[in-house]
């Protein structure tokens, strides 16, 4: 199983890399927001200094573009800027089209916001690196955000589809254990 972390903070990752456990960083808009990134080229900047200090893991740059052309611009924008990154594209009708435009042109891609096995199946069809359902937010509404992860890991292996689960919106150690014996990939 790999291990994400979930911020935009320099500090934390360095913390988190520290440890010699870290894979990977998930970022978003919101995360920069919060670290009072702003701009295209801040951003692009930010995104470089995480990759430094992850080195060959994988860090997910998130598109703030919500149509087919946007998403597809921006994301080899953001995967131009290091090897490491992961284009993370929204699950809409156009973010699906988008990751199968990234992916024919060997970019990876994480598809964010995963509410369900159905989404999670045209991901992985389009070609997505990773998939991520949502955990938290499915629990937070009377959802059972780990039989999703088990029905996705369920579904992939089946299939014989490669994109790698990655659980997201952890909410607390208990999360992360269900995922570790969920079978899911990564875990932020």
């Amino acid at each position: 199983m790999k291990f994400f972390i979930d911020t935009a903070n320099l500090k934390e990752i360095e913390e988190a890399a520290s440890y010699g456990i870290l894979d990977g960083v998930t970022t978003n808009p919101s995360l920069m927001a919060k670290e009072g990134i702003k701009g295209r080229d801040a951003i692009r900047n930010h995104y470089k200094h995480i990759c430094e200090i992850v080195g060959k893991g994988d860090v997910s740059a998130e598109v703030l573009a919500t149509d087919y052309n946007g998403m597809v611009a921006e994301g080899r924008e953001l995967a131009a800027l290091n090897g490491n990154i992961v284009v993370k594209i929204p699950c809409t009708p156009d973010g699906i089209r988008a990751i199968h435009t990234l992916t024919e042109e060997n970019i990876r891609t994480n598809c964010t916001l995963v509410f369900s096995l159905t989404q999670a199946l045209l991901a992985a069809k389009a070609g997505a690196t990773y998939v991520s359902p949502f955990v938290g937010r499915l629990d937070d509404i009377s959802e059972d955000g780990i039989a999703l992860i088990e029905d996705i890991v369920d579904c992939f292996a089946r299939y014989c589809y490669a994109t790698e689960v990655l659980a997201a919106s952890i909410r607390h150690p208990q999360h992360v254990y269900r995922c570790i014996k969920a079978g899911a990939d990564v875990v932020t």
